[in-house]
């Protein structure tokens, strides 16, 4: 077993990095059908065991790692909402780009032009270094989902605020279930698994938003039941909106940075 899972990590390694030197090879089609055509049937689906007739999942190149001096790369059936290129999949405040990177400047928030339900976000953000300022007021802003459900950024490593407005809480809700801030001035990654709520034809709730929240490779929400919608110092509520709804990236503020952003509709 201990060999199974060396080779398996070897190989996602391996994998991750041709993607990021580019030298990641598609696999050749497959088109004839491998499998059974005898045995039993799988319960709740149209197929069997090893059926020899189930479609095979299309091939997508996995994101390339970033590190501390440069991003990443998207996987290949990625929607990039920004690469360091400009902000035209977005709209509202004009942030500073320089490099590879955005500083939120005190320019109003940001606001995708592309509508979204649910998703797989990948994101990338930088707190400044204030060394005067603490709690949220150190390196704040937020990721919100459909604009109304958020994921907090803040300056987090040796700076103490309430649980549930550290960074990575889905804020004013529930704290993430560990703090893996990095200091200030190191970039961190969240990777958000997001489920839209669903409502009936009356705007009743059907089902809440989920959250699943990786913070720099850690999970630290795990599918995630949403009260409602977030907020300061108020206990949320849902009300009843769109299937989809822009992704908000807030200005606090503070000149935190983002870079290496991307989106995959599930």
């Amino acid at each position: 077993m201990l060999l199974r899972t060396a080779s398996i990590s070897l190989f996602l390694m391996a994998s991750t990095a041709l993607a990021a030197a580019g030298l990641w090879q598609e696999p050749a089609p497959q088109q004839e059908g491998v499998g059974y055509t005898d045995t039993p049937m799988l319960p709740d689906q149209p197929w069997r065991v090893h059926d020899k007739n189930r479609p095979v999942p299309a091939h997508v190149t996995p994101p390339g790692q970033s590190t501390q001096d440069r991003p990443g790369s998207p996987p290949s059936d990625a929607l990039v909402l920004f690469d360091g290129s400009g902000l035209d999949s977005w709209q509202g405040g004009q942030w500073e780009i320089a490099g590879d990177a955005m500083t939120v400047n005190g320019s109003g928030d940001l606001v995708t032009n592309q509508a979204f339900g649910d998703v797989q976000l990948h994101l990338e953000w930088c707190t400044p270094v204030e060394p005067k300022r603490t709690s949220q007021g150190k390196g704040n802003s937020g990721v919100f989902l459909m604009g109304r459900y958020e994921v907090q950024v803040l300056n987090s490593y040796a700076n103490r605020s309430y649980a549930d407005g550290q960074a990575a809480s889905i804020y004013g809700q529930f704290p993430p279930a560990v703090n893996a801030c990095r200091p200030e001035g190191q970039w961190q990654s969240y990777d958000i698994l997001f489920t839209a709520p669903v409502f009936n034809k009356d705007g009743i709730l059907s089902s809440p938003a989920f959250l699943t929240v990786f913070h720099n490779g850690l999970m630290v929400h795990n599918h995630q039941a949403l009260i409602g919608g977030t907020g300061h110092r108020s206990v949320g509520k849902y009300q009843a909106h769109a299937a989809e709804l822009p992704i908000k990236l807030q200005d606090h503020g503070n000149p935190v940075r983002y870079r290496n952003i991307w989106v995959r509709r599930l």
